[in-house]
């Protein structure tokens, strides 16, 4: 079961939470992969260079990293961190899990450099290890909220930028405590949210398909049945509910059917994402979507997102915020146009 998934449609983002609690993990022989490493040595490694750095500043765009590591700002900043706080983590408050609450909220550590409080001794192989295997920088298991399932498919160099820029980032001295959660954690890679490629898929779609796993769009974009698992018949169809401190969104069908995006080419989509407006630009976005992250990529990794969503199974799914929120028997939410459902 998805365990951080009902938290998803109740509150914030997914995003990048290295959240370490219990349970032991032996360290997964592929995390033994080097990049930039020298000699003989097979330990993961990131050597600086000017390219990796700018090129893991985009990444961390990408994956809205700082909108768990950091203080968002829904109410003035889109979204966007609060100056000062870039990868110094916070508590999440108000959590629900499968419908319970966590009274202590939960922990998104400081990744920032810093030596007391955040991950200034963490070294470039327990980075790559939380990154993409959901193994924390003491060994043991994390919680699914840090979405290493979505991360997995990196490959090496782009992790190794990263975790350069990660470490370029300015010090924050921010303790936080450890998190202990009331439930046993097992890694999950949620195999049921890989999307497969379609027969035939061409370059660009497939670099959109790398893209669109970083930025964890079918995470968001695609509803949960009653447990919070993932119906993956309507995979990016849209209908996971957010209420916080932006109001209460529910997240829009991106798929190619015409309850969906079918009127949309790659250049209205390009706008909206820049513009961060919907329904042809009369209507703001709400800041749970990442936007303010998402309009930083450049046109042809966003015409790329758009290649690829233009290839997934079209989902008939009607999904409108303007309108008032009804009873929706496909996704079980509540939503704009639900009854049409």
């Amino acid at each position: 079961m998805r365990q951080g998934f009902a938290f998803r449609f109740v509150c914030l983002p997914v995003l990048l939470l290295l959240i370490a609690v219990s349970v032991p993990q032996k360290l997964p022989a592929s995390a033994q992969a080097g990049a930039g490493s020298s000699g003989a040595s097979t330990e993961f490694h990131a050597d600086f260079s000017a390219a990796r750095l700018q090129r893991g500043h985009y990444l961390v765009n990408l994956a809205h990293c700082f909108g768990c590591h950091g203080t968002p700002d829904f109410v003035h900043g889109q979204g966007q961190p609060k100056p000062g706080t870039e990868g110094s983590g916070q508590i999440l408050k108000d959590i629900l899990v499968n419908g319970q609450p966590l009274p202590d909220g939960l922990v998104a550590p400081n990744i920032t450099p810093d030596k007391e409080t955040g991950a200034g001794t963490w070294s470039d192989a327990q980075f790559e290890r939380a990154i993409r295997h959901g193994i924390g920088h003491d060994g043991r298991e994390l919680f699914d909220f840090m979405p290493y399932a979505f991360f997995r498919s990196m490959t090496d160099e782009d992790v190794a930028s990263v975790i350069v820029y990660l470490r370029s980032i300015p010090s924050v001295h921010n303790s936080l405590p450890k998190i202990h959660l009331p439930f046993a954690v097992q890694r999950n890679m949620h195999p049921e949210l890989e999307p497969a490629f379609p027969s035939g898929a061409t370059d660009q779609v497939k670099h959109g398909w790398y893209l669109v796993r970083i930025g964890q769009c079918n995470d968001c974009h695609t509803p949960a049945d009653e447990n919070g698992n993932a119906i993956t018949a309507m995979m990016f169809g849209g209908g996971i509910r957010f209420d916080g401190p932006f109001g209460t969104e529910t997240t829009a069908n991106i798929t190619s059917d015409a309850s969906g995006i079918a009127h949309f080419d790659a250049d209205r989509f390009i706008r909206t994402i820049r513009m961060g407006r919907a329904s042809g630009g009369v209507r703001d976005l709400k800041p749970i979507m990442p936007f303010s992250y998402f309009r930083n990529l450049n046109d042809e990794d966003l015409t790329a997102i758009f290649a690829y969503l233009r290839s997934v199974k079209p989902v008939n799914h009607n999904v409108d915020n303007s309108e008032p929120p009804t009873y929706c028997r496909l996704c079980r939410q509540k939503h704009g146009l639900g009854y049409l459902n």
